[in-house]
């Protein structure tokens, strides 16, 4: 595992955004070669998620038909930004994120925020755990100009049912790669959001919904910009 250290992982999320094809793709070939040169964690990996599946964990997060949980978040500035704002000016995607250290939500992010320019009225926002400093990285990585808001401890995605304990084998190995999840986050432990994306109406009801209980697949943007026309 020694080899995940942060200059290749740049490295691979640049090559993996190269790829001429759909964000799939580009995820894939992420998987791909952490199966290769760290098989013990992507082994560790695929056992969390079939736990997670065969504990249906996410059922319980809001439903299409259903309110979804206002918050009011600082953004990477320091501003708080409420979702009930938010809604007065159109229908808002609220992405769930694991931080700026996760290749996955890197290339997600950056795929969201090619389509943002496309979406009319309707506004975008990443939801992610990791402090300010952390926060900004990811933004300006991305190219995106929707917000990054602060769930601290988690509290947001805890009120959803959308956070997972990291056990500690794998939190050892996600360490010893270089990357400090709880100083990324300002807190003592291990826990992590699962990637998650709600399109709310102005109304404040869900219109569409995507939880990834495997963080290794995501929301295409297409799909997100349908998701948000019917919306």
């Amino acid at each position: 595992m020694t080899e995940l250290s942060l200059t290749p992982a740049d490295q691979r999320v640049a090559d993996a955004k190269a790829i001429d094809g759909p964000q799939s793709a580009k995820l894939q070939h992420i998987s791909t070669i952490l199966r290769d040169i760290a098989p013990e964690y992507m082994d560790l990996v695929d056992r969390l998620v079939a736990r997670l599946e065969n504990a249906r964990v996410g059922a319980q997060a809001p439903q299409v038909g259903e309110p979804m949980p206002a918050f009011l978040l600082p953004d990477e500035e320091g501003r708080l930004v409420a979702l009930a704002d938010l809604l007065e000016q159109g229908p808002v995607a609220i992405a769930l994120l694991r931080g700026h250290w996760c290749p996955f939500c890197r290339i997600n992010a950056a795929g969201f925020a090619e389509v943002e320019p496309t979406l009319g009225d309707a506004q975008l926002v990443a939801i992610t755990p990791e402090v300010q400093q952390h926060r900004r990285t990811h933004k300006r990585e991305a190219g995106a100009g929707f917000p990054f808001l602060m769930d601290m401890d988690l509290g947001y995605a805890m009120s959803l049912g959308l956070v997972v304990w990291v056990e500690d084998r794998l939190a050892e190995l996600i360490l010893a790669a270089g990357y400090d999840i709880p100083a990324y986050q300002a807190m003592q432990g291990w826990l992590l959001p699962i990637p998650a994306v709600f399109v709310v109406g102005r109304d404040g009801i869900v219109t569409a919904r995507r939880v990834d209980l495997d963080y290794r697949e995501r929301m295409e943007p297409d799909e997100l910009r349908r998701a948000i026309a019917l919306a």
